[in-house]
């Protein structure tokens, strides 16, 4: 009976999965086209499954776009079959165009940190695998800089015992499928979202509502 219930338990956790959960027609090319204006910058975050990363940032004043897909890698090319299957060392990773005027880079590091568990390896809730690692991916010294000065104030500061963020160098982004694109806001029923992401975007938005876009209620 308790063997029973140990793999009722294990399917139940892998339903409530972002890979149980994701469309099965991974073979669908990205058709996204974005130009950001002269005015954003875009920045490089991994933090579990994209669906709920992509959310999360994308409610944040001053954040004109966030686009889902796969970096840290060493495949010239990404897609989510190969990605989860863990052959290409890729983490699921969201482009994040942000108006610095408005949200700065230490705020988004901050909404980065607020928004996960950064002491788990390779795991974020029922996301298991190095693709669901916490990263940072920095395009020059200063976001760099940045990034190890906010860990070090987080440890010092005792806020998380310890951080296995990875905190290393941008190389290539690859668009992850359409389908991945505003998951949330196109499947608010299915069973992840309802169980995982909703939740997890609303500790966010409870914590940070200063931040909020007024129409992310």
């Amino acid at each position: 009976m308790k063997i029973l219930v140990s793999i009722l338990s294990v399917c139940y956790l892998f339903m409530l999965s972002c890979t149980f959960s994701s469309n099965s027609s991974e073979n669908l090319k990205a058709r996204i086209t974005y130009s950001a204006a002269d005015s954003l910058q875009v920045a490089y975050f991994a933090s579990g499954c994209f669906w709920c990363v992509e959310a999360i940032f994308e409610s944040l004043v001053g954040v004109d776009e966030v686009i889902s897909g796969y970096s840290g890698g060493k495949a010239e090319e990404a897609n989510y079959r190969t990605v989860i299957s863990g052959k290409t060392n890729h983490a699921e990773t969201v482009a994040v165009y942000y108006n610095p005027s408005v949200i700065s880079y230490e705020q988004l590091l901050e909404v980065f940190f607020a928004s996960h568990d950064p002491t788990t390896q390779n795991q974020q809730g029922p996301d298991r695998g190095k693709h669901y690692r916490s990263a940072i991916f920095y395009q020059n010294k200063s976001e760099k800089y940045l990034a190890e000065t906010y860990i070090e104030k987080l440890l010092t500061e005792k806020v998380f015992y310890r951080i296995t963020t990875e905190v290393t160098p941008f190389e290539a982004f690859y668009i992850a499928e359409e389908y991945h694109q505003d998951y949330e806001a196109r499947n608010p029923k299915d069973p992840y979202i309802c169980r995982v992401s909703i939740p997890r975007l609303n500790a966010f938005k409870q914590k940070y509502p200063s931040l909020i876009k007024q129409n992310k209620n």
